[in-house]
């Protein structure tokens, strides 16, 4: 069963089927989308929760998002677990790009690390921007990444 659900917790079965239904319904409606996907995690014990979400812009219509959420045992360097919120984010990418190719729909990914040097997540910046960018996704880390440092961070 996947673990996929809108905002107001319902299951979604087919993550792909569902973007993709949702953009064919968003063009028809007039609606010009964009997608920004990012994850956030936070450390609860001994256990890690991560949240993954994709969300959809429409312009000047507001938006809304699909949530993924993960719990891992594993235990995670600071780094290693921004990376690995990086990872979850192109791994949704990677997996819907197709689609956004399609039908013509701008996506970003948002990696919830600071530009700033003071701040301890940095020291994944230059490793998160490598590996974004790499994958051919346009990258967004903070202040410019709602979608993992607000969005994601709301459901984690």
């Amino acid at each position: 069963m996947s673990k996929w659900r809108r905002f107001n917790g319902e299951q979604i079965v087919s993550i792909k089927k569902t973007v993709e239904e949702t953009i064919i319904k968003e063009i028809a409606e007039g609606s010009r989308l964009k997608v920004c996907i990012g994850s956030d995690s936070q450390v609860r014990g001994d256990s890690v929760e991560f949240a993954t979400v994709i969300v959809f812009l429409r312009e000047k219509k507001g938006g809304f998002m699909f949530i993924y959420n993960e719990r891992s045992t594993q235990q995670f360097s600071l780094k290693e677990r921004m990376l690995t919120e990086v990872a979850k984010s192109i791994g949704i990418a990677y997996e819907l790009c197709d689609l956004f190719d399609l039908y013509d729909v701008d996506m970003e990914v948002h990696a919830d690390i600071n530009t700033n040097p003071n701040f301890e997540s940095n020291t994944a910046l230059k490793e998160a921007m490598g590996y974004i960018l790499g994958m051919g996704f346009a990258f967004k880390a903070k202040p410019e990444a709602f979608a993992s440092s607000c969005c994601a961070d709301k459901v984690v």
